[in-house]
């Protein structure tokens, strides 16, 4: 388990907390390592998450521990990722938005090829995808490969910014997307 102490925080908290810090994967043999540019925040107390009706067996890795992957199928067509928190039992995660690539380019683009930087992973179903992620990555502990989380100094509060989350049809006003201000790698300004 991922021995992160606020990923046991409120959803929020973990949120903002997570830019800036890198997921590295293992794929064809090298390393990608990734910088968290953008996320949202998703409760059971939501009308937005997929935990708001209770613990199913499509949610349960919702429920925790934290520090697991969630991955989900989304309109019938791409994976998204979330990074589970708060104390087990509670429903939550952070959707992964988007991410800056720091190394192993070339193997995100061997599943995404001739798309150009920043449009390479700068949404949750081009990530899953550059890093070919799928269901089977559904419950994967973060400290432990080929997929990990690594935990990074907090970002100064003026470094991010708050806004709805976009993209979802129930509980728009809640504001719970956090981006890495002037980072080019977002999914939306």
């Amino acid at each position: 388990m991922v021995r992160i102490p606020w990923l046991k925080a409120d959803v929020e908290t973990a949120a903002k907390r997570l830019l800036g810090c890198e997921l590295w994967a293992t794929l064809h043999g090298g390393v990608v390592r990734l910088r968290i540019v953008e996320t949202e925040a998703y409760h059971q107390t939501d009308a937005a998450s997929h935990s708001y009706k209770g613990k199913t067996p499509r949610t349960e890795v919702m429920f925790g521990p934290a520090g697991h992957v969630y991955v989900y199928f989304s309109y019938g067509m791409h994976y998204c990722m979330n990074i589970v928190t708060g104390e087990s039992g509670e429903g939550s995660a952070v959707l992964i938005r988007a991410a800056e690539p720091l190394g192993g380019i070339g193997l995100l683009r061997a599943n995404r090829p001739g798309i150009a930087d920043p449009q390479l992973i700068n949404g949750p179903a081009k990530l899953c995808k550059a890093l070919g992620v799928d269901k089977t990555w559904n419950g994967h502990d973060l400290s432990k490969p080929p997929f990990k989380l690594i935990e990074r100094p907090a970002l100064k509060p003026d470094q991010v910014v708050q806004t709805t989350r976009i993209g979802i049809s129930q509980a728009k006003d809640v504001p719970w997307r956090f981006y890495i201000k002037n980072s080019p790698f977002i999914s939306k300004a």
